[in-house]
């Protein structure tokens, strides 16, 4: 299976030009060329529009006729489209230098490269890229003796594909889109047949098709309108699948379709009836059950039924409010993570193959309020724990016989997580390592002997790791007893003496944590003399779950002023010069951009905002919105007075005023489901009114695109560049 997830920024690779400065950052700073005289702004019209709340509140939104469920309004598009032209007018001097970017970029990727191959029922899987194209091509080798993942590495660099069965080419299938996506795609348990789902637009509504494997023939069955979540029965004719409400877009219905079928008798197998909850569909790890999980942001429900028989789902331990956990099914038992009596950095219980109700499950790891416990992998002697200790990933090994060790890492600040491991038979687990300097790395190692071998190193054509230097430093809060975790990274022969530009990067949102990696792009950054920082701010989870808990709800300012705070510690121990500090964040991380924007202009030369939650409390107070009542407990229910006050403190569109705003590059998808297009652009659009500098704002609209940018490796740099260059422009950063 693979499965595509969001953009998250800083996960890709590049590397340094030969000819960088030995000392980039104490390069004379360049003149922000004069951007914001290079047209004229578009205006979009006001018109007065109240949102009301239950309890009684009215807020004027002059801009909500900017929404347009259906992307089809003349006006709406015509507005987004001169946008468009007008962030093409501002940015028209800078193409050498988004250019020079790209080709940069572009330049440290290895074109023809091809991911680890793992095994699972007799086959070989991997992913692999051709040159110049822009999609992967997903494939597998059948197993025989003398073949092995480092085999077919051998023979892929070889572009030796002899043996080869070619699952899908996402190049052919993408050709003539503007936009193509594959979410996700299952092989039924006799290697036969192929289930993928296809996303057209990038609003994540997939559509499921069918292969015959032995023939190579599509087949005419396709179902419209699902989630990429898909699971094959024992019987090797029927899939079960998510279907989603057409309105919310939230994951509603399971069901199955015996193929041959038409659709409209597809079977309903569970609905889910509460509104804040997420479902998914699986198997276990030794293929006896299938799955279905329940899950809200503070309560989780699994469903099993026998693969071979999957007529009537249990329910493991039914939904209760605060009690989160996962499971997973290996010979006979389950084994559970949960933070169940007060665990709230989780703990690993183990019930039986029956289990009904939580008063059956026996804890087998405790809970420590210093680890987090974020996953298990079940092996037949040992158990694989994914867990968090003082803002880094590790890897505890328990055996059988309660022993434990961790797996070792080789630098003071990195990532370090699981990897494929289809078959838990072996004795040799698979996992990820890297950091900001060291490109991704997967490892395997031999429980048993402690053997370690590197499968592959994430190729960097030119990339020299010792011309880099990451580390880890903790910025003390404003509270005076919290300690913020940063990582930094910079090119070799920085000088902490506070002339460099610095970069800032943040999310601090959904528990989910930043974990410092290799980026492909930022290199191009650092070879200009970018310090690039990390900042692991409160809403993440980097911490444990306290770190979560204190950075959501009514703690949800802690994740800003967290950010400032780390802002001015770096500034003060000259990391980066005052005057040139850019702040970047997507999604949730542009809710924070935003709001730190009208917390602390001054301290920010120019923000990066992709994709950005800034209208939180128009959107929350509409459950038509994907999304929105699955994150009643992330950010509170503003139809309740105590959340609507809080969220109206700090939301960026509501707090917006007659002042001086940094620059900034706001991005956004015309068919983003996770954050509407319409935030963005109404949020720009007040900016303008009420921005008081003469700094260039600009606002680009991907009119093809959702969530996750444009699809295709390459494309995507090309937007990079673009942000990239305005960003140095903006911080006085000369051309090379």
């Amino acid at each position: 299976m693979t499965t595509l997830s969001a953009c998250q920024p800083g996960n890709d690779a590049a590397a340094p030009d030969a000819t960088a400065s030995a000392n980039p950052a104490q390069a004379e700073r360049a003149a922000p060329r004069a951007l914001a005289n290079a047209a004229t702004p578009p205006d979009a019209g006001k018109r007065d529009f109240a949102v009301k709340a239950p309890h009684g509140a009215e807020r004027n939104d002059e801009y909500y006729w900017l929404r347009d469920d259906k992307r089809e309004n003349p006006e709406v598009l015509a507005y987004l489209n001169a946008e468009n032209a007008y962030a093409d007018a501002v940015l028209a001097p800078l193409k050498g230098v988004e250019n020079a970017l790209y080709d940069e970029i572009v330049a440290r990727i290895k074109q023809d490269d091809s991911s680890v191959p793992y095994r699972e029922r007799g086959y070989w899987y991997y992913t692999r890229f051709e040159t110049g194209k822009d999609y992967p091509v997903y494939a597998r080798r059948a197993d025989a003796e003398g073949v092995d993942a480092l085999s077919i590495q051998r023979a892929n660099d070889a572009a030796d594909f002899n043996g080869e069965q070619v699952l899908l080419d996402v190049n052919v299938l993408a050709a003539g889109k503007d936009f193509y996506q594959v979410g996700n795609w299952e092989v039924s348990q006799d290697n036969r047949l192929l289930a993928y789902a296809e996303d057209l637009n990038g609003r994540r509504q997939y559509t499921i098709r069918f292969i015959d494997l032995e023939t190579g023939e599509t087949l005419p069955d396709q179902i419209v309108g699902m989630s990429a979540s898909l699971v094959w029965g024992d019987d090797n004719r029927t899939l079960f699948y998510i279907e989603n409400d057409p309105e919310t877009l939230l994951s509603k219905r399971v069901k199955k379709h015996v193929l041959g079928t038409p659709v409209g008798q597809d079977v309903l197998v569970y609905e889910e009836p509460d509104d804040s909850f997420y479902m998914g569909i699986g198997r276990t790890r030794d293929d006896r059950f299938i799955i279905i999980h329940s899950s809200s942001t503070v309560a989780d429900e699994l469903r099993y039924a026998p693969a071979a028989d999957p007529a009537r789902f249990t329910v493991l331990a039914p939904r209760a409010r605060d009690v989160e956990y996962d499971a997973d099914h290996l010979g006979d038992r389950w084994v559970i993570r949960t933070n169940a009596g007060g665990a709230t950095n989780f703990k690993i219980a183990e019930a039986p193959s029956n289990a009904t109700s939580r008063e059956q499950w026996t804890d087998v790891v405790a809970h420590d309020a210093n680890v987090f416990i974020e996953g298990v992998e079940l092996f037949d002697g040992f158990m694989a724990i994914a867990e968090r200790s003082d803002a880094l990933e590790r890897i505890r090994l328990r055996k059988a016989d309660g022993s434990e060790e961790h797996v070792k890492a080789d630098e003071s600040a990195y990532s370090m997580g699981l990897s494929a491991n289809p078959e838990p038979d072996s004795e040799w687990l698979r996992y990820t390592y890297t950091s900001m300097t060291t490109p991704a790395t997967t490892y395997e190692l031999n429980v048993d002997t402690g053997e370690r071998r590197e499968l592959k190193q994430q190729p960097v054509p030119g990339y020299d790791p010792s011309q880099y230097v990451t580390e880890r430093v903790w910025a003390p809060a404003r509270d005076g007893s919290t300690r913020i975790p940063v990582t930094l990274v910079y090119r070799k022969g920085f000088a902490k003496d506070g002339t460099a530009p610095l970069l800032q990067y943040g999310y601090g949102s959904y528990g989910a944590s930043m974990d410092p990696g290799f980026s492909a792009t930022n290199v191009s950054l650092l070879d200009r003399g970018v310090v690039y920082a990390l900042a692991h701010i409160r809403g993440g989870q980097e911490m444990g779950r306290k770190w979560y808990d204190d950075g959501k709800l009514l703690n949800k300012i802690n994740t800003f002023t967290d950010f400032i705070d780390v802002t001015d510690f770096l500034v003060k121990e000259g990391y980066g010069a005052p005057d040139r500090v850019a702040a970047y964040g997507g999604s949730a991380g542009g809710l924070l951009v935003g709001a730190i924007a009208n917390m602390a202009p001054e301290k920010y030369n120019v923000i990066l905002s992709q994709v950005p939650f800034v209208d939180v409390v128009t959107t929350m107070l509409d459950p038509s919105i994907p999304l929105t009542t699955n994150e009643y407990d992330e950010w509170g229910n503003p139809e309740q007075k105590e959340f609507y006050d809080y969220i109206v403190q700090y939301s960026p569109y509501d707090n917006l005023e007659a002042k001086a705003y940094p620059a900034m590059f706001v991005g956004t998808g015309l068919w983003d489901s996770q954050v509407q297009y319409w935030e963005p652009a109404k949020y720009v659009a007040r900016l303008r009114d009420l921005n008081t500098s003469d700094r260039p704002v600009v606002f680009r609209t991907n009119m093809e695109a959702g969530h996750g940018g444009k699809s295709g490796r390459f494309r995507r740099f090309r937007e990079v560049s673009e942000m990239y260059a305005f960003m140095l422009d903006q911080l006085g950063v000369p051309e090379r």
